[in-house]
């Protein structure tokens, strides 16, 4: 009996030598170079926001804060690494609008609900729809008599398959009942970058990466499809204004670490980066990319928002018949 009580207090105390172990552990966290991975290519809007935290981040803890791109397969590639990453808190990823469209695209190598912890999201995206300053399109009016007139002739670029740039080209097709085609591009820039080099005629770029050129002169813009006008351009009426209510295509973006993180280092991670988010220089910097503040922030309200919008996105892709190819 006496060996047995002896076995149980042994246990006992393992586990309470255990528990508080991790407790310092995770107590110390940040110990070490953080790793955000941006699954997109440099110069997109989740690859800017990637830098933009990391500064916040490493300014915070002191520790340094790594930007890794590993773009392709609508964000799958990226988001993989941040999966099979030790769930530590040393690997983050961003993960966006695309992630949630990629299951009803192609097969997902990992499993959103258990293999990726939300952290927080980080705020709304807005896009602009664009055309090159040459072009004899001047208004959307034009742009959908034009289209009509000549079916399958007027192109829309893409940051890719599943971008938003993508979902928002093929609602816009939808709702007008007009025959345009997509050409996806490796990333928002290059997609821009075809718009100004006259490969393609249209985009919904994001403001991020178009709204410079449409300042310089380079692009003309036609409509915002945020529910406001832009601050960064206050003369830009948005589809409502035109006459598209409920044009409702939004980018999103947030912060996801590999799934079984612990809770205490996901609420922490949350909690510096809502600090961040919150900071008025923050605000300015997120309204010049383009960017809303998110409605809530936090672990459980990111969870709710990518459940849903995977159920919105799949019947999006169902209606349109959108594929990966």
């Amino acid at each position: 009996m006496k060996t047995a009580k002896s076995g149980i207090w042994s246990a006992a105390l393992l586990a309470v030598l255990l528990a508080a172990t991790g407790a310092q552990a995770q107590s110390g966290y940040p110990s070490k170079p953080i790793r955000i991975v941006a699954p997109t290519a440099p110069g997109s809007p989740p690859d800017l926001l990637a830098r933009l935290f990391g500064e916040r981040l490493a300014a915070a803890w002191g520790q340094p804060v790594l930007v890794e791109n590993r773009p392709g397969a609508i964000n799958t590639v990226g988001l993989l690494a941040v999966a099979k990453a030790a769930p530590d808190g040393y690997t983050l990823g961003i993960f966006s609008t695309p992630a949630a469209v990629a299951p009803s695209l192609v097969p997902v190598p990992y499993d959103t609900s258990t293999d990726l912890a939300p952290v927080t999201q980080i705020g709304w995206g807005t896009h602009i729809l664009v055309v090159r300053a040459g072009s004899p399109l001047k208004s959307i009016e034009e742009l959908v008599t034009f289209a009509k007139a000549n079916p399958g002739r007027v192109t829309f670029a893409s940051g890719g398959n599943g971008t938003p740039a993508h979902l928002a080209g093929e609602v816009f097709r939808l709702r007008t009942g007009i025959d345009i085609r997509h050409v996806p591009f490796k990333g928002a820039p290059a997609g821009v970058a075809s718009v100004l080099g006259e490969q393609v005629d249209m985009m919904f770029a994001a403001t991020a990466a178009a709204a410079p050129q449409v300042k310089s002169g380079k692009l003309r813009a036609m409509a915002t499809t945020a529910a406001q006008r832009l601050p960064a351009l206050p003369d830009l009426p948005t589809m409502a204004q035109v006459g598209f209510r409920d044009f409702d295509v939004r980018e999103w973006n947030g912060f996801v670490a590999p799934g079984r993180t612990p809770r205490e280092i996901v609420a922490k991670l949350s909690d510096e980066i809502m600090k961040a988010a919150s900071s008025p220089e923050m605000k300015v910097r997120l309204a010049s990319m383009g960017q809303d503040p998110a409605d809530q922030f936090g672990p459980e309200q990111f969870g709710i928002l990518i459940r849903s919008e995977l159920a919105k996105w799949a019947r999006v892709v169902r209606d349109a018949g959108i594929r990966a190819d």
